[in-house]
């Protein structure tokens, strides 16, 4: 199974040239260490800052310099910084070509939950329904299962959405799945050393399985 960096590491494979890309709270936030050589990306954060570059090394730190996560990170030559008002703009307008979240769960039908558990407290539901409901392109990057062993890959979400039919593909520790457009988790990837059969028993919802699945790679 991948840990947290090697999910990240897998996504990074996702970033085209020349991407305006969003990274949420989480696991999204560790691509910023993980973007190919060659590839010129500007990583946006929602909190008001374009140009974000990967996250300083210890001694380093700015507490002046966070991301939406409250992150200390570093900025590149050229970056930019803005009020939240430019940042929502930037995101309502589709300017940003490729969001990265994270999530409690996911629905065959492309449907969210990352904002809220019941009974919990939170802050409130961040930047993630603006994100959700105004991105082109949405990958999801979460635990294929949960602490007890169930399945976060669902038929429909049981805790509140974020957004409904949005996402398009899914990096899991197990698994690299697209959510068809009539509905269903493809297998497209394996993580090495994990078997179909296994990535089935851990998901919820409909999966298909055509041909052979290989493992995943990773850019090293």
């Amino acid at each position: 199974m991948f840990n947290k960096e090697e999910i990240a590491q897998r996504i990074a494979q996702e970033i085209k040239d020349g991407y305006y890309v969003n990274l949420g709270i989480g696991i999204p936030t560790l691509v910023a260490n993980y973007i190919p050589k060659g590839i010129n990306v500007v990583l946006q954060s929602e909190n008001g800052l374009l140009g974000m570059g990967p996250f300083p090394f210890e001694g380093e730190e700015d507490a002046d310099l966070i991301n939406a996560g409250k992150q200390t990170i570093t900025t590149l030559p050229g970056s930019s910084i803005f009020d939240s008002a430019m940042s929502f703009g930037m995101i309502r307008a589709q300017k940003v070509d490729l969001t990265i979240l994270g999530a409690m769960e996911v629905s065959e039908n492309g449907d969210i939950a990352n904002w809220k558990i019941p009974g919990k407290m939170v802050k409130g539901m961040g930047g993630a329904m603006d994100l959700v409901a105004s991105a082109k392109n949405i990958i999801v990057a979460m635990q294929h299962v949960n602490k007890a062993g169930e399945s976060k890959l669902l038929p429909s979400c049981t805790l509140p959405l974020t957004g409904v039919k949005c996402i398009r593909k899914i990096v899991t520790e197990l698994a690299v799945l697209d959510v068809l457009p009539g509905g269903g988790f493809k297998l497209l990837e394996r993580a090495p050393g994990v078997s179909v059969d296994f990535i089935k028993q851990s998901t919820a919802g409909r999966l298909i399985v055509e041909g052979e699945i290989p493992e995943m790679k990773l850019n090293m």
